[in-house]
């Protein structure tokens, strides 16, 4: 299959401009290895700081090139997972929802390339002084986390930005995609390539559990919410500006809107919210998928993704469909 050659595939050394998403306790060493081995550069989630996981992981990604993503608030609070993932050597660490500046410098001194997930154009500026290599423009369709701007606008709004201030930085288009079709989009609207979640997500490989990705490949798009009660029930403190993208269930519709109620009872639901994650149940706990849930039918292995992501968008930009 032929490939389709950006600044990104050249700048990481990969055949195609596919990134998997560092996915907290979804994203381990077997899917990121997967979507390396396949052509595309896979991304271990270093999730809320687990050793023991990220050691794992990475036994998991053998000798696989892949690198490893950081929620950047939590990794203040464990600042030594940083010093364990460069340890492995990783093509690429990514930093997302919050300040970068503490660890850009250890992070470029490895030899690492710098991935700097941003939502808004505050947020590009603050990852450009610090020297993002690559800047990842994630859209509020995206499963996880996320805050409020479309993919769509917002990924031509910071490629024009980097046009104009800092040419030499690559551009990752993030949230609802998941085919050809959105690869195809991301390009023509300007960027280098594209960062994939709930369509790697929905793959053999991921750690998410089996009655999670049921119940979602048989959802659509519509059945998704931001929300901050899984944060809650969770124990999580997230930052006020990012609320994350679920599967609607019985859980949410429950306190979705209630979260003081929640609040109020946390004891009991964080114990009750565990076990039925534990347990797969998909609607006491939440499946931590996108919009893009709409476009995904079946759970392949994330080597097959790669490839048939690949071979549409070929097809279609030699076609000028898009």
């Amino acid at each position: 299959m032929p490939s389709i050659e950006t600044r990104l595939t050249k700048s990481l050394g990969i055949e195609h401009p596919i990134l998997s998403a560092p996915m907290a306790l979804a994203a381990g060493g077997k899917l990121a290895a997967a979507v390396s081995d396949a052509g595309g550069f896979g991304l271990i989630g270093g999730g809320y700081g687990d050793a023991e996981f990220l050691k794992q992981s990475f036994r998991d990604a053998g000798n696989a090139r892949v690198g490893c993503g950081f929620i950047t608030w939590s990794l203040a609070e464990q600042t030594d997972l940083l010093d364990l993932v460069i340890d492995h050597a990783p093509t690429a660490v990514m930093l997302s929802f919050g300040n970068p500046a503490p660890f850009a410098a250890k992070v470029k001194s490895s030899g690492a390339k710098l991935i700097c997930q941003c939502q808004t154009i505050a947020h590009v500026q603050a990852a450009l002084d610090v020297g993002a290599d690559i800047i990842v423009a994630q859209g509020g369709e995206a499963g996880g986390h996320g805050a409020l701007r479309g993919t769509m606008n917002f990924v031509p709004e910071v490629a024009d930005y980097l046009t104009a201030n800092a040419p030499e930085v690559l551009l990752l288009a993030a949230g609802g995609i998941a085919d050809g079709r959105g690869l195809a989009a991301a390009l023509m609207l300007g960027a280098d390539g594209v960062l994939i979640g709930t369509r790697f997500w929905a793959s053999a490989e991921c750690l998410a559990p089996d009655g999670h990705l049921q119940a979602a490949v048989s959802s659509g798009g519509d059945d998704t919410l931001q929300t901050s009660t899984v944060d809650i029930a969770r124990g999580k403190d997230w930052p006020p500006d990012f609320k994350v993208r679920v599967r609607q269930n019985a859980f949410t519709d429950k306190w979705h809107g209630n979260e003081t109620a929640l609040t109020a009872a946390i004891q009991d639901v964080a114990d009750r919210y565990m076990d039925a994650y534990k347990a797969g149940d998909a609607e006491n706990s939440a499946a931590v998928c996108g919009e893009a849930i709409g476009l995904i039918h079946d759970i392949p292995t994330a080597g097959e993704l790669v490839t048939r992501i690949a071979e549409e968008a070929r097809a279609l930009l030699d076609q000028n469909r898009v």
